[in-house]
């Protein structure tokens, strides 16, 4: 096996880069790992020994090998035995060399769990003190994390071999098992530094991940896209050995005594967001003991008579990521104690500040279930105006939507702002409100008029949709009172309906308003829609929001935009995006069978009613 590797050809490029997703301590990261493939100096700036050039081609045609897969279990066994004899014996050297981290990264998942617990046993030393140097090696560190998730797999072989006795199991796991706790054993030994290295860190979080029994995905995988990025991983659930329970408890004991760092540090305050969002999901009680002694940390620090040291820490860029974890995280007593001594009289400012805003909207998410957030509301109403002029519209948006979550102050909420876009009165500019709105300009900006008094509104093309106005009108749609929104939609032009229906943020506002309007309100737009079909249909954005009308419309609602579609099937049939909602539409079925296509639309329409009464 080793000898048809060895036949390869040197492998050309250097392969592909691995990134690290974008969380603290990582920016730059792929340039730093950009020059120079066999090693680098080491973080104190002395040069470190490296693996020899003969290993490094070696191992170079072992990834080639890799890619191309194997034929049967038998001969994947047989390769990675072989590799990982040439690895033992200078398995820290592989590790820390970026050809070498790459490709042992890619054949440990086809390793047994017994032979990933050898090279984890050989990366430690005899006592488990290079433990410490290998996970704080740019390269090492990917490494110890993908030797610790293979953890997961501690119960597979017992699913796959019946047959196996319990004694090998338990000795073929066991190795395993018994270097990740030594392994923790160095990072609780070791915590301060461990939690503050940029590479460090990470394996810390990755041994959080597998004591508490879940995993997210791995680092190596690419960037999500910019719609994904603020979301919080997928994360998969495992049994965890009896072990592990009892070491995560006192990892996270020896975690807690350095808090201070946490919150002075952004790297070491990820840790601790992570050590946070695992326990809340694997372990509540203890997770509201951490959220407890967190509390208590930044709450106590010694401050100006009268001001609360939290103040200070919400304003702090590594200390403000850690406090919206912790609010996200925390129950109603909790919470209520942040507010009431506090946060009090104190919520505009923050909503004011460039970094401080974000805690804030988390505090509004978090209390939108409780009595609490009645207060905080009227509290923040008072400065609406002052956030938007400060652009941070997230508070205002997540303001809207904790009103359409709690079913509270809805009213209110809308009445603000209409006042602050300049449009409450008189009450004929209350058809204007929805471009106001979605364009976050006020009245006298967008109709490019002089005075805030009457005036005669001129037409203007609805342009310069934004991101937040989308999400702002998403949110009032849910509101039980639409009728403002509604006739606002119904007073604009078809050119601009097309505009809303054709842009990436607006084409949400017209989806979100349509599918939550009553049969009868539904009906009214679609009436304004009509002409206009065949434009959304061969549009990317546009086709999108057709189907999700198609999926709320009545059969006669269906029926007349079918009609209208069919008048244009060659052009629909040739569109790379409209032959699609030819198919969904079953468009020919409707030209050939109309009443057996009524038939099936009619029996949809009665399954999505039954579905949607169970569900309220």
């Amino acid at each position: 096996m080793l000898e048809k590797v060895e036949e390869k050809k040197p492998w050309k490029g250097g392969g592909k880069k691995r990134r690290h997703p974008g969380e603290e301590g990582d920016g730059g990261e792929s340039k730093r790992r950009g020059g120079g493939e066999e090693g680098e100096k080491g973080q104190g700036g002395g040069a470190k020994e490296r693996l020899d050039a003969l290993s490094v081609g070696y191992f170079r045609r072992v990834g080639d090998r890799l890619g191309e897969g194997f034929e049967d279990d038998e001969e994947r066994v047989m390769f990675v035995e072989n590799v990982l004899t040439e690895v033992k014996g200078k398995a820290a050297l592989v590790a820390m060399d970026r050809t070498g981290s790459i490709t042992l990264q890619r054949l440990l998942p086809l390793a047994s769990p017994d032979q990933v617990g050898e090279v984890l046993a050989e990366l430690g030393g005899e006592s488990g003190s290079e433990f410490k140097t290998v996970s704080c090696d740019r390269c090492g560190g990917h490494i110890v994390e993908s030797a610790l998730r293979q953890m997961s797999r501690w119960t597979e072989s017992s699913q796959k071999e019946p047959s196996a006795t319990t004694e090998e199991e338990e000795e073929a796991c066991g190795v395993l098992e018994a270097q990740v706790l030594s392994f923790s054993q160095v990072v609780r030994d070791n915590s301060a530094e461990f939690i503050k290295h940029t590479h460090g860190s990470h394996v810390v979080r990755t041994l959080l991940h597998v004591l508490a029994g879940c995993l997210g995905p791995p680092r190596t995988e690419s960037r999500p896209g910019s719609k994904d990025r603020n979301a919080a991983p997928p994360l998969t659930d495992f049994e965890a050995p009896t072990s592990f329970w009892y070491e995560l408890k006192s990892l996270t004991e020896t975690l807690m005594n350095n808090v201070n760092v946490s919150v002075a540090d952004a790297v070491a305050s990820a840790v601790f967001q992570t050590m946070l969002t695992i326990c809340h999901r694997k372990r509540p009680k203890l997770c509201k003991q951490l959220l407890k002694g967190v509390m208590e940390y930044l709450t106590t620090r010694s401050a100006a008579p009268g001001v609360s040291p939290l103040l200070v820490f919400l304003k702090d860029q590594a200390s403000s990521r850690l406090i919206e974890t912790v609010i996200q995280l925390s129950h109603k007593a909790l919470l209520r104690d942040l507010y009431k001594n506090h946060l009090k009289g104190q919520l505009v400012n923050l909503a004011l500040h460039p970094i401080a805003n974000f805690p804030i909207q988390r505090l509004t998410a978090a209390s939108a279930n409780y009595k609490m957030f009645l207060r905080l509301f009227d509290e923040l109403l008072q400065g609406v105006e002052a956030i938007l002029a400060a652009g941070h519209m997230g508070v205002i948006v997540q303001l809207a939507e904790s009103c359409a979550e709690s079913g509270e102050k809805q009213g209110e909420m809308m009445q603000c702002l209409l006042q602050a876009f300049h449009c409450a009165e008189p009450g004929t500019r209350h058809a204007s409100c929805l471009p106001l709105f979605m364009s976050l300009l006020t009245y006298e900006v967008y109709y490019h008029s002089d005075t805030a008094e009457g005036g005669i509104q001129t037409e203007v093309p609805l342009t310069s949709i934004c991101y937040h106005g989308s999400r702002l009108v998403q949110a009032l749609s849910k509101f039980k009172e639409r009728s403002l929104l509604l006739n606002s939609l119904r007073s604009l032009t078809p050119a601009d309906l097309l505009t809303l229906a054709s842009d990436p943020a607006g084409s949400h506002v017209l989806q979100a308003l349509i599918t939550t309007s009553s049969d009868k309100g539904r009906g009214k737009i679609l009436k304004r829609l009509e002409g206009l079909y065949v434009q959304m249909a061969c549009s990317r954005l546009g086709s999108r929001v057709l189907e999700a009308v198609w999926n709320s419309a009545s059969v006669s609602q269906r029926q007349s935009i079918a009609q209208e579609l069919v008048l244009s099937e060659t052009q629909l049939r040739s569109d790379q995006f409209a032959r699609h909602v030819w198919a969904k539409f079953a468009l020919s079925h409707f030209m050939n069978r109309r009443a057996h296509w009524q038939e099936i639309q009619t029996g949809q329409s009665k399954k999505r009613k039954l579905f949607s009464d169970i569900l309220e």
